[in-house]
């Protein structure tokens, strides 16, 4: 069946637009790996994160506080969804990767994170039997093994040699709740704004993290308020947390958990790239094979091919 023009147009643009959050989400997100690798000696784990979302709620209730207090009744009615994404989403995933960066190395950790996407689609096959295709099945192994190609770089023969240590397991946690909140996006209330989801959210997820920060503060591990912190904190709030929850929100939403999550694989791509800009490292023949292999899995899992 034709759909009639006007849809047709707008489908024509929400689509694209669905893809450039998805990017922009992961290059935030890559930022973020970047500037708390960083500064990780700096702001202890659960300070980051902590302040990471205190800063973030504080800088979004100047758009979300309004909506928030006109869905209230609506927020109420789905208290518990929002209890959970709040859990999932901002205490749980980078509080996990903060801490996992204490006692794992970059390539470890990156590599148990590529998890993500498979992980996302055994979660929407758990939750709500959801099932990929074969062609997204190869287009995430695709994407993967640039992943794997990047991060070994371009030495396949030394991935035998890692092991799982307590900080890979924790990425790994970190990778699990990514996916089970991704997928859980799908019970999105279809009559609540944007910025009233991820104001609530936002609240759970600073609730939630106080007692911990709290334990943290009282064991002597604090941190000094320079430039270099407060940049830090400011990047991580707006960037990595605001605009890319609301740009990755309203993309899975559009185009499904499934498409989604093999774009996670462009972010050893862009922190490749930052790294190069920021902290003087090298680009090599390895990071675009890596890069091909990845955005061949993406467009693969990603546009569906239409015989005539």
């Amino acid at each position: 069946m034709k759909l009639p023009s006007g849809i047709a147009a707008g489908r024509f643009i929400i689509l694209p637009m669905a893809y450039l959050f998805l990017i922009l989400s992961t290059l935030f997100w890559s930022g973020n790996f970047v500037i708390s690798r960083g500064m990780h000696a700096a702001i202890p784990p659960l300070a980051l994160s902590f302040w990471r979302w205190a800063a973030a709620l504080l800088l979004f209730s100047l758009f979300g506080a309004g909506h928030l207090v006109r869905q209230r009744k609506l927020v109420r009615r789905h208290a518990r969804y929002i209890f959970i994404q709040g859990v999932l989403g901002v205490a749980g995933f980078n509080t996990f990767i903060y801490l996992a960066m204490q006692s794992t190395t970059a390539i470890n950790a990156v590599l148990v994170n590529s998890c993500i996407p498979v992980l996302i689609a055994v979660a929407s096959w758990a939750l709500y039997r959801e099932m990929m295709t074969p062609r997204q099945c190869f287009g995430v192994l695709l994407s993967l093994c640039g992943v794997v190609l990047i991060i070994l770089q371009g030495d396949v023969s030394s991935l035998g040699g890692m092991d799982l240590n307590h900080g890979d397991l924790l990425v790994l946690v970190a990778a699990a709740v990514w996916a089970l909140y991704s997928a859980n996006l799908k019970k999105y209330p279809r009559d609540m704004h944007p910025f009233t989801y991820l104001m609530a959210i936002m609240i759970v997820g600073v609730i939630c993290m106080v007692p911990f920060y709290l334990l943290e503060v009282l064991g002597g591990r604090g941190f000094v308020l320079t430039s270099a912190t407060l940049a830090t904190i400011l990047y991580v709030a707006l960037f990595a947390s605001v605009l890319a929850f609301i740009f990755w929100n309203r993309a899975v939403r559009t185009v499904g958990a499934n498409k989604a999550g093999p774009f996670i694989h462009l972010m050893p791509v862009f922190s490749t790239v930052l790294a190069v800009v920021f902290l003087d490292e090298h680009l090599r023949t390895y990071h675009f094979q890596g890069a091909v292999l990845i955005f061949c899995g993406i467009m693969l899992t990603t546009f569906r091919v239409h015989q005539r």
